[in-house]
């Protein structure tokens, strides 16, 4: 039997998330799923496994046409790079969809996407539920209610600025938009976004808090519409060595890449 050609994927970043998105996606029995391809900044330092290819020059990753790409580096690199993926028709996986708060990088998307008809993909992330939200976005009195609580080694930052680096009682850190609390805590906030973006253009109110009688990073969403009621929970493990992330949203971003390659979408 002929073995199976792997498909070209890109990284931009390999940080944490990215690490364990590789290791979520695992090698068939007849050889690899997938080839890497990871877009690494200049002077970076990440140890990277030997089967993976290392660009540097972000025209260097577009050479290699890769069947997707999946940015796991954070907001910034979404604003530095997706444009110019989707303008170069290679469609692009979101993990920091938080970026898109910023008006003119959800323009640059926007056009990009418009230019050549690569796709944007966010994956859901820590959360679930987006069906529902999409289901009842269009309702005149939706009215969403998301609420993250994560333990205090997610906050260690922000509860010392505030001088409550010790504190024994749940700490409210921020009540407001989605997009106001993406662009205060990029690192811990997507899933806001994901949730705000699947419901618009219904009202959506975000709060953050810190509580240290937890161990699971929290997300609690309650929707009332003239459709009914809603809410979901889910209480998500901590990712072993960032606490400010969930060890689904790797997964989730593997079930997305899976997802792509099984349609046989091509950019």
């Amino acid at each position: 039997m002929t073995a199976i050609e792997p498909t070209t994927v890109g990284l931009i970043g390999f940080g944490t998330l990215a690490r364990q998105l590789v290791a979520a996606l695992p090698d068939r029995t007849d050889g690899p799923i997938v080839r890497w391809i990871a877009l690494l900044r200049e002077g970076s330092t990440a140890a990277i496994p030997s089967d993976i290819t290392v660009v540097r020059r972000l025209e260097d990753m577009v050479a290699t046409q890769p069947c997707v790409v999946v940015e796991a580096a954070g907001q910034e690199s979404v604003a530095a790079c997706v444009p110019a993926l989707l303008r170069s028709g290679i469609s692009v996986i979101v993990a920091s969809v938080g970026a898109l708060a910023d008006e003119t990088t959800a323009a640059a998307i926007a056009e990009a996407r418009r230019q050549s008809g690569a796709r944007l993909v966010m994956s859901s992330g820590a959360i679930g539920g987006l069906d529902y939200l999409a289901a009842v976005a269009g309702l005149a009195d939706t009215r969403v209610v998301y609420r993250l609580k994560k333990p205090v080694a997610a906050w260690c930052a922000e509860l010392g600025a505030l001088g409550l680096a010790e504190t024994t009682q749940a700490v409210t850190l921020f009540e407001g938009t989605p997009a106001e609390a993406a662009r205060l805590y990029p690192k811990n906030l997507n899933a806001a976004f994901t949730a705000m973006l699947a419901v618009q253009p219904a009202r959506i109110t975000v709060s953050v808090v810190a509580d240290p009688g937890i161990t699971a990073n929290i997300h609690e969403i309650d929707i009332e519409s003239a459709a009914g009621t809603a809410s979901f929970r889910f209480a998500n493990t901590p990712s072993y060595d960032n606490p400010k992330t969930s060890a689904v949203t790797a997964l989730s971003l593997a079930a997305a890449v899976r997802n792509f390659l099984d349609k046989g979408v091509k950019a």
